[in-house]
């Protein structure tokens, strides 16, 4: 957007009534923020959801002066912005009917044409949680995938730095402006984060972290990504909230389970147990019910076949059948095997890796 679009189109989210949904309708009516300004009252009346308040109120020119303060934040804080029509605008977020139709950001954030996975969960995490995600982490750097989270405590602070440690990039969603951080503990990883990812939030340098913008904020969370996991959870959890909106989206949620006497796993099990979530016990859980593929230059350069492999006796049978039988579905590996699903899915990640199989499209696999 160039300056004046970007003028206009701040002042248009001050107007009182007019949110992001409201916003893009009269943006798709009359093109852009300054022809809606300029548009005859009588004609915008005929938009869906426009009626006399909001006609009212684009006559409020104090929404010009926020617009001008705003501007002068972003120029001179160097914050980059991104327009819901721009070809930079995360693409799965644009999909979503309620996204933000601006997106402020710092650091270095560059999401083409990679896997992208939100992690959430409490702000009380246990060991048993810390445990389970810096497995998951480890194990799904292989495949270079961004990892978004709140930057809250808890989960998302582990998850951004697990990220980091394995120079994974990492973005944190705010549920506040760009000029200030909340928690200010958490003003120590600011730095490391924008060398390889950065911050994100759809809020002005007005506002503050507002119990209401952590909710809105989750909406970006949870649109942004492919799929959600929700690492642990008390029943009434606030990541709880990520997860809806991540199945409103039509995204994959995972829960890790834990044992029903847990409080911080309460969430999780209720997820589960009705359906709104898959359980994920590894990465291999994800990278099988997302279909990620491993790329052909790392299977030239790590998964290479090896003369003499190991098999575990589990592996030794999938590898003796795929070699007798040649390409087989893996339900039917799994049936003719008698392994069961969740652990196979584990099993032929960990086979793919060495080197012995390969996937084919159709959940085909067979013996390289």
């Amino acid at each position: 957007m160039d300056q004046s679009d970007l003028f206009y189109t701040l002042a248009l989210l001050r107007v009182e009534g007019i949110g992001d949904i409201t916003a893009k309708k009269l943006l798709q009516q009359c093109g852009t923020a300054k022809n809606i300004f300029e548009e005859k009252p009588h004609r915008l009346q005929k938009i869906d959801g426009i009626g006399q308040f909001i006609l009212s109120k684009l006559k409020d020119k104090s929404v010009f002066e926020a617009a001008e303060k705003e501007l002068k934040f972003i120029e001179t804080e160097n914050i980059k912005v991104q327009y819901f029509q721009d070809i930079l605008y995360p693409e799965r977020l644009k999909h979503c009917i309620d996204a933000p139709v601006l997106l402020f950001s710092s650091g270095n954030i560059s999401i083409d044409n990679q896997p992208i996975i939100s992690i959430v969960g409490t702000r009380n995490m246990t060991s048993y949680g810390n445990s389970f995600l810096k497995t998951f982490i480890e194990e799904i750097a292989f495949f270079k995938p961004i990892i978004v989270s709140g930057f809250a405590y808890g989960v998302d602070i582990h998850a951004h730095t697990e990220a980091m440690e394995h120079n994974l990039q990492t973005i944190g969603v705010l549920a506040h402006g760009l000029n200030q951080i909340y928690p200010a503990t958490h003003k120590k990883y600011v730095a490391k984060m924008e060398q390889n990812g950065g911050f994100l939030t759809e809020f002005w340098s007005i506002s503050k972290p507002d119990k209401e913008n952590f909710l809105r904020r989750n909406r970006i969370v949870a649109g942004i990504s492919e799929a959600t996991i929700v690492i642990e959870s008390a029943y009434k959890g606030g990541s709880l909230s990520t997860a809806n909106l991540a199945n409103d989206y039509n995204r994959e949620v995972f829960a890790v389970p834990g044992r029903t006497t847990d409080k911080y796993s309460e969430g999780c099990n209720n997820l589960i147990k009705t359906q709104k979530a898959n359980v994920i016990q590894s990465a291999a859980d994800l990278v099988y019910m997302l279909n990620w593929k491993l790329e052909t230059e790392k299977k030239k350069k790590t998964v290479q076949k090896q003369l003499f492999v190991n098999l575990e006796p589990d592996e030794q049978i999938v590898f003796n059948f795929l070699q007798q039988n040649g390409k087989e579905l893996f339900d039917t590996i799994a049936l003719s095997c008698e392994i069961p699903v969740y652990k196979l899915s584990s099993l032929m990640v960990t086979m793919e890796l060495k080197g012995v199989i390969r996937p084919l499209p159709g959940k085909l696999f067979e013996v390289i």
